[in-house]
C-alpha cells in the first residue's frame, strides 16, 4: 500500500545531475528549503504518458503556477542523469527542473518505489504529485494502485485546482503566428503578462497557410482561439482580455 506522507518532510538526499556537460550535486535542502515547490514523479523518461501528457501540461501551466506562488516545478524519475537531461531537451521543457533519481534513493524514501519488472523496467517510481512548502509535504496526489500506469490525479490541472481553483478555470488558448510578425509578438506578450498558457501554431512550420485559412477563414496572423472560439488578432485579443478583467 502506497503511503500518503502529507505533513512529513521530504527525504534528505543528494541528486547527481548534469550541468554544463559536467557532473553536479543537488541536495534536497537546496531544492525545498524556504521554497514552495510542486513535484511530479513518473515511471520513466521517454515513456508514452509521461512524454505526451504529464510533462507537457506541467510545462504549459508553469507560468500559472509561478503566478500563484510556486517557486519551482520539479520532475523526478528513476532514470540516470544523461537520460533525464536528454529527455528535458527533447521535450523543450525549460520551465521545469528535471531531477534524476538514478538509484531510486529519493523514491524509496518516499515509499513510492515499485516493481515494474514485467515491463523490463526494474524498480521505478509510482506516478504521483505533491505540493511541498519549506520541505514539508502539504498535499499529495497519488495514482490509484493497480495494474498498468494510471494517470488520473497526478496531472497539472488537478494540482492547480488544489492550489487555486480560480486559476484552474483558465481558457485553453491556441495562437496562430508567423516568424518575425510584430503583432504576433504583441499577442504572445499579452498572454504571457496575463499568465495565460497557450499553444503556438507557427504557420510555415507547424501548419500551412491552407490550414490557417481552413481553421480561421483568413490569411492574416496572429489569430487567437479560446476554448474553440475565434477571438481574432492582437487588437481583438487585447479587448477580450480587458473584458475578462472587468468581469
Amino acid at each position: 500500500m502506497l503511503e500518503n506522507r502529507e505533513g512529513q518532510r521530504v527525504p534528505e538526499v543528494t541528486f547527481r545531475v548534469r550541468r554544463d556537460d559536467d557532473w553536479a550535486e543537488v541536495t534536497s535542502k537546496e531544492v525545498f528549503a524556504g521554497r514552495t515547490v510542486v513535484v511530479f514523479a513518473l515511471p520513466g523518461a521517454f515513456t508514452p504518458t509521461c512524454s505526451s501528457a504529464h510533462v507537457p501540461r506541467f510545462n504549459e501551466l508553469a507560468p500559472v503556477f509561478y503566478a500563484n506562488g510556486v517557486d519551482e516545478i520539479v520532475c523526478i524519475s528513476v532514470n540516470d542523469a544523461f537520460v533525464m537531461d536528454a529527455w528535458r531537451r527533447e521535450q523543450g521543457a525549460e520551465r521545469i527542473r528535471f531531477l534524476p533519481d538514478g538509484n531510486g534513493t529519493f523514491t524509496a524514501a518516499m515509499g513510492m518505489l515499485v516493481d515494474k519488472e514485467d515491463l523490463g523496467f526494474g524498480r521505478r517510481s509510482w506516478r504521483y504529485s505533491m505540493l511541498v512548502r519549506d520541505g514539508v509535504i502539504e498535499k499529495m496526489f497519488i495514482e490509484p494502485q493497480g495494474a498498468g500506469d494510471p494517470y488520473e490525479v497526478s496531472d497539472a490541472d488537478t494540482m492547480l485546482r488544489h492550489l487555486n481553483p480560480k486559476a484552474a478555470a483558465l481558457p485553453k488558448i491556441a495562437l496562430f503566428t508567423r516568424p518575425g510578425c510584430p503583432y504576433c509578438a504583441r499577442a504572445k506578450a499579452l498572454l504571457t503578462e496575463a499568465a495565460l498558457p497557450y499553444q503556438e501554431i507557427v504557420v510555415g512550420e507547424g501548419a500551412s497557410l491552407a490550414a490557417l485559412r481552413a481553421v480561421t477563414g483568413v490569411d492574416t496572423v496572429p489569430q487567437v482561439f479560446a476554448d474553440g472560439v475565434r477571438i481574432g488578432d492582437s487588437e481583438a485579443l487585447a479587448a477580450w482580455m480587458n473584458e475578462r478583467t472587468v468581469a
